[in-house]
């Protein structure tokens, strides 16, 4: 009864793109004369829902990679640290399923080859493709469907002998390694509700949890491969392409030198700091953003290939812009001096503790006279009193700045006296200085006098009780 009206029910799963609802589909075809059942209309739609998808459905076929051919790459939105953002580099190792991990400030050009050189020599080599979204840093346009590459990022694979690829927009099933890959370390590095991670302090412990992430997915059997991607790696290097001695450094900017004693650099008539460890070294420096985003990004070239080693606001000729953690702790100058002994004198007297030390210091600053006879006086009565009381007495002439000549003597005088008077005694317990209440016993009884003789025999007066 239904088949004449199929090529109509057709159209309308067609135009729906396969949610059309069998009870709506039965009041049209009831409009249009069909006298069939509401049931018969379901098992119906049931069929050309699923021939419709039957059609559609993207198959998948596995992907056989071969050693050295693939390396896959994406980002993943990382934590946001002291109110900025951060971004996670993640690549893929199609053969091995070596996985690495780097937190970036951005997805700037610089930061993305930066990124890249790492993940080379990382891996221990280049491969034949690198498959990637199409970002701007890759592609910079799409004519007729065809995606037109990023100049700088044509030089930089020529750099490394490897080829760029990138996937159909909006298509992230074409590279399933790295978009697995992102969720995975989104899920493990991103704090959240579900891993209850703490937020991080510093740019430093996110770098340093990403390392620690790629550790141990890394060492971890593939439940794929039945092996570890460490392992696989060692075998697939031998695949790779060798990879230059010097790194792509075309968009890190202009070079300085850093001096071999102050770890500032100049750039554009302002000075930036860099961490000490960077003495000596040559740095790159650049610009990115505008106006009040505007920041100085400086790289150093190490072992592991390119670095960020630091990023400041814009500085103006005059106002340099440093962060103290680019410096070594400071040695103790002319606000910090310590008392140091110079001759034996200075050496007894300093040994006596800590309090004998705060009371050169405060009496040297407070400009106190006949400084060393005190000093010498301390002495004696260090070998007269207990060391201590003595070190406590000048602790105490530092504090409240008594300096006098018989000062520390009155002071130590005081302490002895008051630490020789034995404690108060105290009520126990066990008794009670609350008056009794014998004295009510007699209370309602009548009351005796009687006459108080004297010693000569006469009455005296009455005692009444």
């Amino acid at each position: 009864m239904i088949d004449e009206f199929l090529p109509k029910l057709e159209e309308w799963i067609e135009r729906s793109n396969g949610r059309l609802r069998a009870d709506v589909a039965h009041e049209k075809l009831v409009a249009l004369g069909y006298a069939g059942s509401e049931r018969t209309t379901r098992r119906a739609v049931a069929v050309v829902k699923k021939d419709y998808r039957l059609g559609r459905v993207r198959v998948h076929r596995p992907w056989v990679t071969e050693p050295g051919m693939w390396l896959q790459y994406d980002f993943g939105d990382g934590p946001v640290i002291n109110g900025a953002r951060t971004t996670l580099f993640v690549a893929w190792l199609a053969w091995s399923r070596f996985r690495v991990v780097l937190a970036i400030r951005d997805k700037t050009m610089p930061s993305v080859m930066a990124a890249l050189d790492v993940t080379l020599r990382r891996l221990g080599g280049a491969p034949t493709y690198v498959l990637t979204d199409n970002e701007k840093t890759v592609t910079t346009e799409h004519v007729a469907g065809m995606a037109v590459r990023n100049p700088a990022m044509v030089a930089f694979a020529r750099h490394y002998g490897v080829t760029i690829h990138t996937c159909v927009p909006a298509d992230p099933a074409s590279k399933g390694g790295s978009e697995s890959s992102v969720k995975i370390a989104k899920a493990d590095l991103v704090p959240k509700d579900t891993n209850l991670l703490p937020a991080y302090g510093t740019f430093g412990e996110l770098e340093a949890a990403c390392e620690a992430f790629c550790e141990q997915v890394n060492t971890r059997v593939h439940r794929v491969t039945r092996r570890a991607p460490n392992e696989m790696l060692e075998q697939e290097r031998a695949r790779l392409h060798r990879l230059p001695a010097d790194p792509h450094t075309v968009t890190f900017g202009v070079t300085r030198h850093v001096p071999g004693n102050t770890p500032m650099v100049a750039f554009e008539g302002g000075q930036y700091s860099v961490p000490h460890t960077l003495l000596g070294e040559t740095v790159w420096v650049r610009v990115r953003g505008q106006g009040v985003d505007e920041q100085v990004v400086i790289m150093h070239l190490g072992p592991e290939g390119p670095l960020e080693v630091a990023r400041h606001a814009r500085a103006t000729p005059g106002s340099p812009k440093i962060d103290d953690t680019h410096f070594p702790p400071a040695p103790d100058g002319a606000l910090e001096r310590k008392p140091l002994a110079r001759n034996g004198a200075e050496l007894e007297f300093l040994t006596i503790g800590d309090g004998a030390r705060l009371w050169l210091t405060e009496a040297a600053a407070a400009g106190t006279g006949k400084i060393r006879v005190k000093m010498a006086q301390a002495v004696t009565l260090a070998k007269l009193f207990e060391v201590k009381d003595v070190d406590w007495a000048l602790g105490h002439a530092a504090v409240h700045a008594r300096f006098a000549e018989a000062d520390l003597a009155s002071i130590l005088d005081h302490h002895a006296t008051t630490s020789a008077v034995p404690a108060p005694s105290r009520a126990g317990e066990d008794r009670s200085l609350t008056q009794g209440t014998a004295g009510w016993a007699t209370l309602g009884t009548p009351a005796v006098t009687a006459l108080a003789v004297t010693g000569d025999g006469n009455h005296g007066q009455e005692l009444t009780r």
